[in-house]
C-alpha cells in the first residue's frame, strides 16, 4: 500500500518504500564496509605488536651482562658480570634467560677479559649451554694478575666443553639471526670507512680533548653496532675516549644511533663529548654499580648529548649525587641495598621501542625517532 504524503508536501515522483529502500541498501552497503575493513584491521595488527628483540640488562653491580633474545629466539649475551659472590651474578644472567624463555646461550661475547665483564663464565658454563664464544683474541694485559687469571680459566674452558669460538675483527659481522651485529672495535682496532648513511664531518673535532692511548685491555674492547630494522643500538664495552675520537673525528664513522649502552659503566675514561655530541642517542642506558661508574664528567657527556631524551641507569650512583642522577622513575636500583632489579628493553623492527623497570613495574613507550613522541606510566 502506497502512503500518501502529509498535506503541503508535493508528491515525488517515486514511493516512499522505494526510498525506505534505498535507504536500506545504503545502510547495508556500509555495514558490510566497516564490517570488512575492521576485519582487515584486526588481521593487520601494528607493527609494534609483532615478536619483538628483547634485551636483558642484568644486575651484576657494576660489571656487564646484557642479555639479547632475537624473535627467532637466538640469543647473545654479552659478557658474564662477576666470578664468586656464591654464583650471584651467574643466576641473575639465569634469571633472565629463563624469563626470556630460553634454554641455552647461542653466542656469548667477551668485551674483553677484565673480572666484571669476563669473570662470571665459568659460573654460568656451569648452569646452562653455550654454542658459540666469541672475543677479540689473547690478553693484552697478562701482567694484571686478575685479567690473566680469567683468561686462563676461559682458556681451559674452550678446551674442557669443546666451546666452538669465534676472534672477531672489526668491520665483519656476527652469525646472528634476526639482527644485524656489526663489529665497530676489536683488539685495538676499528672500523677503517664509515658505515652506510654516516660519513659526515663530526662538530668540535678541531677542539676535542686529546687522550693518551690506553694500553688495557678496555681499549681491545669488542664494540658491536645491533641493527634491528630501524633501530640501532651501541654496545661498546669499555671501549676508551681515545679510542672513541678516532671514530668520529674528523669523520663520523657511525652516525647517530637509537639505544646507546653508556661505555665503561659511565667511568671516566670513556664517553668523550665529542663522541656523545656525535652519536647523539636518544636513549642511554647505564650498567653502573652504586660505588662503580656513573662518575659526573662522563655523566654530563650523556646528559648533554644533543638527542637524548632519557637517561636510564642499573644502580643510583655514589659518587654521582643528587646532581648527577637521572629521575628515581629510570634508576632500577635506587640507594641503599642491592636488590638485584634489571631494566629490559622490548624493539621493534618499525623503530618503536619500551623500556621497562623491573623495580617500579612500569613502562615507557618510544615511537619511531621520525615521530619523537613517548609515552608510558612516568
Amino acid at each position: 500500500m502506497q502512503r500518501t504524503p502529509p498535506a503541503g508536501i508535493r508528491q515525488p515522483t517515486f514511493g516512499w518504500d522505494r526510498v525506505a529502500a534505498t535507504a536500506f541498501s545504503h545502510w547495508a552497503l556500509l555495514t558490510l564496509m566497516g564490517c570488512a575493513l575492521l576485519s582487515v584491521a584486526k588481521a593487520a595488527p601494528r607493527p609494534e605488536e609483532g615478536k619483538p628483540l628483547q634485551i636483558y640488562f642484568v644486575d651484576v653491580e657494576g660489571g656487564q651482562a646484557t642479555l639479547f633474545v632475537t624473535p627467532e629466539g637466538k640469543s647473545l649475551l654479552v659478557d658474564t658480570g662477576w666470578p664468586d659472590s656464591n654464583g650471584r651474578d651467574a643466576d641473575r644472567i639465569m634469571a633472565a634467560a629463563k624469563l626470556a624463555g630460553i634454554k641455552q646461550l647461542d653466542f656469548v661475547l667477551l668485551t674483553h677479559y677484565h673480572i666484571d665483564h669476563a669473570g662470571g663464565l665459568t659460573q654460568l658454563a656451569a648452569q646452562i649451554p653455550i654454542e658459540m664464544m666469541i672475543d677479540h683474541g689473547e690478553n693484552r694485559e697478562p701482567k694484571n694478575a686478575a685479567t690473566e687469571e680469567v683468561w686462563e680459566e676461559y682458556q681451559k674452558l674452550l678446551v674442557k666443553e669443546k666451546l666452538n669460538r669465534i676472534v672477531a675483527k672489526a668491520g665483519e659481522t656476527l652469525p646472528l639471526e634476526g639482527v644485524e651485529a656489526r663489529v665497530i672495535s676489536s683488539d685495538g682496532a676499528l672500523i677503517e670507512k664509515p658505515l652506510g648513511g654516516a660519513g659526515g664531518k663530526s662538530e668540535g673535532c678541531d677542539v676535542a680533548k686529546q687522550y693518551r692511548p690506553d694500553h688495557t685491555e678496555n681499549a681491545r674492547s669488542l664494540g658491536v653496532l645491533l641493527t634491528f630494522g630501524k633501530l640501532r643500538i651501541l654496545d661498546l664495552g669499555d671501549l676508551t675516549s681515545d679510542k672513541e675520537v678516532q671514530l668520529v673525528c674528523p669523520v663520523n664513522k657511525l652516525g647517530a644511533v637509537d639505544i646507546y649502552i653508556v661505555s665503561h659503566h659511565g667511568s671516566l675514561t670513556s664517553n668523550s663529548p665529542v663522541f656523545l655530541n656525535a652519536i647523539a642517542p636518544r636513549v642511554a642506558i647505564m650498567d653502573n654499580g652504586s660505588a662503580k661508574g656513573g662518575v659526573p664528567s662522563s655523566w654530563d657527556a650523556v646528559k648533554k648529548s644533543p638527542r637524548v631524551e632519557d637517561f636510564w641507569q642499573l644502580h643510583y650512583s655514589d659518587e654521582g649525587g643528587a646532581a648527577h642522577n637521572t629521575e628515581d622513575s629510570f634508576i632500577a636500583n635506587p640507594a641503599g641495598p642491592d636488590a638485584g632489579n634489571y631494566l629490559k628493553l622490548s624493539a621493534w623492527p618499525d623503530g618503536n621501542f619500551e623500556l621497562f623497570n623491573s623495580r617500579t613495574k612500569q613502562a615507557k613507550h618510544y615511537s619511531p625517532a621520525n615521530e619523537m613522541k613517548s609515552s608510558g606510566d612516568f
